[in-house]
C-alpha cells in the first residue's frame, strides 16, 4: 500500500500551532490541541464557457489555462472542419485554420507547439497528413504518418508524440504505434491487441492507454466492444494492466489526461470518469453531461478539460473542466432573475451594480414607451416615466443619477430620431441640454458627473465616430472620436477608461479609450450586433462581457488582451440591455425581443462570474 508521502508528496508533520498557509493536501498533527488536521481535497467536473464552433471528433491538447482544439466533424451527414480554437481557462478564441480540414484525428503538444496527424475529410482516401502549430498558424509537415487509421489515441509533445491504434472502416482496428520526433515518424512497439477510440495519457516513453474498442482482445477480455483493458508503454513495449471497467463502466471515445501514474479518463458515454494512479483504477466524479468524441487537455489529471463532442449540436459546443483542489470552484453562470413589468427592447440601462439596476424607455409591441423601472436585487418596481417616450437609447450613471441621450420615437409622432437629453435623480426625470447629434443607438459610459457618449446611428451604415463628454450640466466634444464609424455599440467603463464594442450590421471592432485617444484592440470573437439594435455589455476594461444582440445565446468576455467565449445565456432574445459594475463579476440583461418573432420580452438574466472559495482546515477523524 502506498504511504501518505508517496501519494501527496509530503509527510504528516508534528506542529504546536496550525500552519498559516497550508499547502494543498497537507496534513499535520497539532500537539497543542491533540488534533490531526488538514485541507480536504475536493474534486469535481463543472461546466465552462462554450466553444465557438459546434463539432465532434476534433483533436485536443494543452492545459486548462492554455488549451487547443482543432479540426473535427459537423453533425451527420458529417463534413470536415478546419477551425482551431484556443482556450485560456475562461473562454475560447479563434486560432489559425488547418490546411486540410478533417476529423477523427490524433493531436498532441501545447497551445503554441502542437502536432496534428490523421484521417482526411469524409469520403476521401485516408491519409497520414501531419500539420504543426506554432501558436498562430498550421504548417503541413512533409513527413506523413505511416499508419493511416482514424480514431487514434495520442499523447506527448510536438517533438516527442505517440500515436496509437486506430480504425479503418468498417471494423479493421489497428495495433500500430508510431512515434513522432517533431520532423518524422518511426515505428514503436505494437499494441498487444488491435483497438481504436481509446483514451491515452502520459509521454512518449511512459504512456497509459485504456477504454477503447477492440475486435482482437488480449486474453481475459470479453471480446468485441467497449472495454477498459489498460496498456502501459515504456518507450519500446506495451504491457497489460488492470481493467478499469471492473471499477466503473466507461465506453469508448473517451479522453485521457495526465501521466502514466496520475491519469483521468472521461468523456465517453455514460457520464462516468475513472482515475488511475499507476496501479489501480478508482471512481472519479461524474460529468455534468456525457461528452464522447471530444477534444481534451492532456498534460494534467488534476486540472484538465474536455470540449466539443457528440451529439452535435447539443453537445458540440460544451466545455467541462475538472478541478482537484482544496478550494471550491463555482463556475460562471447565467440565472433567471425577476421579470420587468413592461415588456420592451432597445431601452436604456444605467451602468450600475446589479442589485441597483435601472431600465428606462424602449419599444413595446405598440411603439416607444417612457416607463422607468428599478431593480433592488429581488424585484423590479415602477418609477416615474421619462418626459418623452423613446427607444433605441442607452445611458450611463447609476440608479439614482442617470443620463440618457438621443433615441427614436416609434409609433409616436413624429416617428423620428431625437436629440433630447434627460436626467434622472432616482425619483423624477428632467430635461437637459440637447445632444449635439440628432441620432439613436448612442453608446454610454461613466457617471452623471463625468460621462461619455460613444458613436451614433441615424438609419444607414456606417454610423458615426462622434464622441461627446458630459460634465454634469452640458455636452462638449470629447478629446478624440472612434476610429471606426458605427452605432449601437456596447459601451462601458469611465469617461477616461472606456470600451466600445461591436455594432450593426456585423461589426467586430473593439476600441479602448484613455481619455485622450481611442486604440483599436483585438476583434470580438463573433459579431453580436443586429441591424435593428445591438447587444449590450457591462464591466471594466478588462473584464467586459458582451452578449448576442441578434437572437442567440452567445456571450463573450474581454480579458485585457483578447476576446473569448463566455458562458451562454438561456434566452435567445435580442436588443436587451445589460448593466453591471466595473468588473465582469456580476451583471444583468433585461428585456429584449424574443427571437425570432414572439415579441417584446419581460425576462431578466443575471450573470455571476467564477468564484473560488478557500476552504478552511478541518479536524480528521481517525477513530
Amino acid at each position: 500500500m502506498a504511504t501518505y508521502k508517496e501519494i501527496v508528496g509530503q509527510k504528516i508533520t508534528k506542529v504546536t500551532s496550525d500552519p498559516s498557509d497550508p499547502k494543498t493536501g497537507q496534513m499535520w498533527y497539532n500537539s497543542t490541541d491533540g488534533n490531526l488536521r488538514g485541507l480536504g481535497i475536493l474534486e469535481a467536473w463543472s461546466s465552462a464557457s462554450s466553444t465557438i464552433n459546434a463539432k465532434q471528433r476534433p483533436g485536443g491538447c494543452g492545459t486548462q489555462t492554455a488549451g487547443l482544439a482543432a479540426g473535427g466533424l459537423t453533425a451527420p451527414p458529417a463534413s470536415a472542419l478546419g477551425t482551431t480554437e484556443e482556450y485560456n481557462g475562461s473562454g475560447w478564441s479563434s486560432g489559425g485554420n488547418l490546411n486540410t480540414a478533417r476529423g477523427n484525428v490524433g493531436m498532441a503538444g501545447t497551445q503554441t507547439a502542437a502536432v496534428f496527424s490523421g484521417k482526411g475529410s469524409p469520403g476521401t482516401p485516408y491519409a497520414g497528413t501531419t500539420e504543426l502549430y506554432d501558436g498562430t498558424s498550421w504548417t503541413t509537415n512533409p513527413n506523413s504518418a505511416n499508419d493511416t487509421y482514424n480514431y487514434r489515441s495520442n499523447c506527448g509533445i510536438q517533438t516527442a508524440a505517440l500515436f496509437t491504434g486506430g480504425n479503418y472502416p468498417p471494423t479493421n482496428r489497428a495495433a500500430g504505434n508510431e512515434e513522432f520526433n517533431g520532423t518524422s515518424f518511426s515505428e514503436g512497439g505494437d499494441l498487444p491487441q488491435k483497438q481504436s477510440s481509446q483514451g491515452q495519457a502520459g509521454t512518449q516513453t511512459a504512456a497509459i492507454n485504456s477504454f477503447g474498442t477492440t475486435n482482437s482482445p488480449v486474453p481475459g477480455n470479453s471480446g468485441d466492444g467497449d472495454n477498459a483493458i489498460s496498456l502501459e508503454y515504456n518507450g519500446s513495449t506495451w504491457t497489460v494492466g488492470p481493467n478499469g471497467n471492473g471499477v466503473v463502466p466507461l465506453a469508448g471515445y473517451a479522453m485521457g489526461s495526465g501521466t502514466q501514474t496520475d491519469a483521468i479518463f472521461a468523456g465517453g458515454p455514460p457520464t462516468n470518469s475513472c482515475k488511475y494512479d499507476g496501479t489501480t483504477f478508482t471512481v472519479g466524479p461524474a460529468l455534468a453531461t456525457a461528452q464522447p468524441s471530444s477534444a481534451h487537455g492532456s498534460s494534467s489529471a488534476s486540472a484538465t478539460w474536455i470540449a466539443h463532442g457528440s451529439p452535435v449540436p447539443s453537445v458540440g459546443t460544451n466545455t467541462q473542466e475538472f478541478n482537484f483542489s482544496t478550494n471550491t470552484f463555482t463556475a460562471a453562470a447565467w440565472a433567471s432573475a425577476p421579470s420587468i413589468g413592461t415588456g420592451r427592447y432597445l431601452g436604456g440601462y444605467g451602468i450600475t451594480p446589479t442589485n441597483a439596476s435601472i431600465i428606462f424607455g424602449g419599444q413595446s409591441a405598440t411603439g416607444s414607451v417612457a416607463n422607468t423601472e428599478e431593480y433592488n436585487g429581488s424585484s423590479w418596481a415602477e418609477n416615474p416615466d421619462m418626459n418623452t417616450a423613446r427607444s433605441r437609447i442607452n445611458g450611463f450613471g447609476t440608479q439614482t443619477a442617470a443620463v440618457t441621450m438621443g433615441g427614436r420615437q416609434v409609433g409616436v409622432p413624429p416617428n423620428s430620431n431625437m436629440n433630447n437629453t434627460e436626467l434622472y435623480d432616482g425619483s423624477s426625470w428632467t430635461n437637459g441640454p440637447t445632444y449635439p447629434l440628432t441620432a439613436r443607438g448612442i453608446g454610454g459610459a461613466g457617471t452623471n458627473a463625468a460621462g461619455l457618449a460613444i458613436a451614433a446611428w441615424t438609419g444607414s451604415p456606417p454610423g458615426f465616430t462622434t464622441c461627446n463628454d458630459w460634465n454634469g450640466s452640458g455636452w462638449t466634444a470629447a478629446e478624440a472620436n472612434l476610429n471606426t464609424a458605427r452605432g449601437y455599440v456596447s459601451g462601458w467603463g469611465t469617461q477616461s477608461d472606456a470600451g466600445a464594442a461591436g455594432g450593426p450590421p456585423a461589426n467586430t471592432d473593439y476600441e479602448e479609450y484613455n481619455g485622450s485617444s481611442w486604440t483599436t484592440k483585438a476583434s470580438l470573437v463573433s459579431a453580436t450586433g443586429a441591424p435593428s439594435g445591438g447587444a449590450a455589455g457591462f464591466g471594466g476594461t478588462p473584464g467586459a462581457i458582451k452578449a448576442n444582440g441578434n437572437g442567440g445565446t452567445f456571450s463573450q468576455e474581454w480579458n485585457g488582451t483578447s476576446w473569448g467565449t463566455a458562458v451562454s445565456r438561456a434566452n435567445t432574445n435580442y436588443g436587451g440591455g445589460m448593466s453591471g459594475g466595473n468588473t465582469a463579476a456580476s451583471g444583468i440583461v433585461t428585456g429584449g425581443y424574443i427571437y425570432p418573432s414572439t415579441g417584446p420580452a419581460t425576462g431578466s438574466e443575471e450573470f455571476t462570474g467564477e468564484t473560488i472559495t478557500v476552504n478552511p482546515a478541518s479536524n480528521i477523524d481517525v477513530s
